[in-house]
């Protein structure tokens, strides 16, 4: 498990441990502790991590940072799910979760019930990625390739059913392609994948994928947002290489509370967490890596998000066939 701690002194942070906070005392009296369903050094996990440090200071609390990974994000939401609702556990959820409860109707947990919405923190399209010493220069050229030897090519994401999956799937189903999906271990691991030969394309969030293409390590061929996006602006969008709308695809990520977390507590986390996006320092740091802030007005407008963002990937998931298995 990898952890990080950001507080405001270790001072402050002695202090905490070695009084024990009276009942009257505002939430939060004790480190706050966001579980991170993805692996260290991945783009969600950068994201959050820019952001602990001003998080805890918003908070005048320690936040501790821990990666939790496996099963797409599953066994973190199962844990977060099952942690006290007091506003001291939260989840670092995403429309991940609630594809895989799609595909998985049986799952262990439900991301519209069990847990309450409390910000959204960022939003991100997929780029759809190549070698960039690779033959393939655009859209056009991967789809023609695939076509001329169906089945042959690759492409490869962090696991089955994470939003560089659909991303890639969706692309298949709409160009009419024969292509083998190669899920990997963790969305750090496609740069790699692709470099190595393993896999010919994939479709990685803009977070993990952006600096690998600035660094030159990778080319891009197209973005799944609805515009382009600032850090790649002569990269087209997908929609405009497939004219189709189902190829405009973000994932975001936000933070979930456990049900029945005191309405309070939930205000307070909220207030944090978007005092700390206004930033313009954060806006600065996460388009450098072709994210936005994606700041609610309220967690109940972060809700209404979710339920609609459901609704978008059931309708994804029922186009590209995709399952858990």
């Amino acid at each position: 498990m990898d952890r990080r701690i950001f507080c405001l002194s270790a001072a402050s942070a002695a202090g905490l441990f070695a009084h024990g906070a009276r009942a009257a005392d505002p939430f939060p009296t004790r480190p706050v502790r966001i579980i991170v369903p993805y692996a260290a050094g991945g783009g969600p996990d950068v994201l959050v991590r820019q952001i602990g440090p001003r998080l805890g200071e918003a908070l005048g609390q320690p936040v501790v940072l821990e990666n939790k990974v496996g099963a797409a994000g599953v066994l973190a939401a199962q844990f977060v799910a099952q942690s006290a609702p007091d506003g001291y556990t939260l989840l670092m959820g995403s429309n991940t979760h609630l594809i895989q409860k799609i595909m998985q109707p049986d799952l262990k947990f439900d991301p519209l019930t069990e847990f309450i919405p409390v910000s959204n923190m960022a939003a991100s399209p997929t780029v759809m990625v190549v070698r960039s010493d690779g033959p393939y220069k655009s859209v056009a050229d991967v789809l023609a390739a695939a076509k001329a030897s169906p089945g042959k090519m690759n492409y490869g994401s962090g696991g089955i059913g994470t939003s560089a999956h659909l991303a890639g799937a969706t692309f298949v189903a709409l160009g009419g392609l024969k292509a083998t999906h190669i899920p990997l271990k963790g969305s750090v691991e496609i740069t790699a994948s692709l470099l190595r030969g393993d896999t010919d394309f994939a479709f990685p969030v803009a977070g993990t994928g952006v600096p690998q293409v600035k660094g030159g390590r990778l080319r891009a061929l197209a973005v799944t947002g609805a515009s382009r996006l600032k850090e790649l602006p002569d990269v087209p969008t997908l929609n405009e290489a497939m004219r189709n709308e189902l190829t405009v695809q973000e994932s975001w990520f936000g933070f979930w509370a456990p049900a029945k977390t005191p309405p309070d507590v939930i205000a307070r986390l909220h207030a944090a967490v978007s005092k700390v996006l206004a930033d313009p320092a954060v806006k600065t740091q996460f388009e450098s890596t072709g994210n936005t802030t994606a700041a609610n007005e309220s967690s109940q407008a972060f809700a209404a998000f979710v339920r609609s963002e459901n609704r978008k990937w059931a309708e994804i998931v029922k186009l590209t066939g995709v399952t858990a298995n």
